[in-house]
């Protein structure tokens, strides 16, 4: 068993949806996954194992932020061999092109975090996603019947939520940057590192420019359309 997952071995599937909130975990399993199980609680950080249309699926809470997210990205590849991980959580938008409840695909992400300088002994390295996993979910989103406008592009993982210096963002969204979220990068990081898939699907529940946001009830419990992206997109690799 892992240090911080701590689940039997056999317990957690190849595929695994991650979403930041534990509750947000739950939300899923209860509603998309058949005969979900709960197989770990360890700090309260939920996971969840059941199946989605014959496939075995898991769901694990991974926490806010680059450290706490490669906490279980790390043994989940490393301890549980999963194969596959689809980050499913929420981010803010950066440009009026993106609307509220929009849905992000990450082709890639920029990061002010140290983590990857350290790794990288401080040169720049680009974290993107597995290819066929993001082909994957281009398409579930062009044959789903979604409520969601869907964007393809870029990310932003940043260390800190109630950023001081909100104008560095500028030069970033000059240059293409959707979102601003918390994982994506560390997580694209690891998944190169381990040889696995990864793909952090986004919905906006917050805008930047204007504003406007989504309650914890909503950013919980009504973000199926991207659940449903990244399960069919996870199923189909």
């Amino acid at each position: 068993m892992s240090t911080h997952i701590a689940a039997e071995p056999g317990r957690i599937a190849p595929i695994v949806l991650f979403p930041g909130d534990p509750l947000r975990a739950k939300w899923i399993a209860d509603t998309f996954l058949d005969d979900a199980e709960l197989y770990s609680e360890t700090r309260g950080m939920l996971g969840f194992t059941g199946t989605w249309e014959g496939h075995r699926v898991s769901v694990q809470g991974s926490g806010m932020g680059q450290p706490s997210m490669a906490i279980y990205a790390n043994e989940l590849f490393d301890a549980y061999d999963v194969q596959t991980i689809v980050r499913v959580g929420s981010c803010g938008a950066l440009t009026e092109r993106v609307k509220i409840r929009d849905i992000i695909i990450a082709n890639a992400a920029s990061t002010d975090s140290g983590i990857n300088r350290s790794r990288f002994h401080g040169l720049d390295y680009a974290p993107v996603a597995d290819f066929s996993l993001l082909r994957a979910a281009v398409e579930a989103s062009e044959a789903e019947p979604l409520d969601s406008t869907v964007h393809v592009g870029q990310l932003f993982s940043s260390d800190q939520f109630y950023s001081t210096r909100p104008e560095l963002m500028e030069p970033f969204v000059q240059h293409g940057i959707l979102g601003v979220e918390m994982e994506a990068a560390g997580l694209y990081t690891l998944a190169a590192y381990y040889g696995r898939r990864a793909l952090a699907i986004c919905t906006v529940s917050d805008h930047i420019v204007t504003g406007e946001e989504t309650s914890a009830q909503e950013r919980e419990q009504t973000f199926g359309d991207m659940i449903r992206i990244a399960l069919r997109a996870a199923t189909a690799v």
